[in-house]
């Protein structure tokens, strides 16, 4: 890449340990590729696709990062929170051509949730971090403007 990427990380804290292992795996893959990245907070997996919107619309990152997770409950909310969720981010990415790396975890319970967001486990947080950083590289590669 000619120059240094800059990522936002959208967070969705309601899960934040889950999260914050998330946070430790992309962190650790953006240093290797020598990306600089913001972070910013949101409540929950629901708030990712409007902060995605916002940041968007302010034209300072290369790409982005959505963090997450979903855990199944007694009711359908899981089921209508995961697929507005992942909607929501796609429309985006489809509109604006966006360089996402979609790190929303949709488990069904806590130890399936730690097992995917530990970095010395699956580590899915630094399988969204290459996501993004080779969509920026293509869009780069490509031209993209959005």
């Amino acid at each position: 890449m000619a120059t240094t990427p800059h990522i936002l990380i959208l967070e969705a804290r309601y899960y934040s340990e889950i999260t914050d292992n998330l946070a430790r795996g992309v962190i650790g893959e953006l240093d290797a590729w020598g990306a600089t990245y913001e972070r910013v907070e949101l409540a929950g997996a629901f708030e990712l696709p409007g902060g995605l919107r916002m940041a968007i619309a302010t034209g300072r990152f290369d790409g982005y990062i959505v963090l997450g997770c979903v855990i199944r409950g007694e009711t359908s909310h899981y089921d209508h929170i995961c697929n507005e969720v992942a909607r929501g981010i796609n429309d985006l990415v489809m509109k604006h051509m966006a360089p996402v790396g979609f790190g929303v975890l949709t488990v069904e319970n806590a130890e399936q949730a730690n097992v995917r967001a530990d970095p010395a486990q699956k580590n899915k947080g630094r399988e969204a971090a290459i996501a993004c950083i080779r969509m920026v590289e293509l869009a780069a590669t490509l031209r993209v403007t959005g």
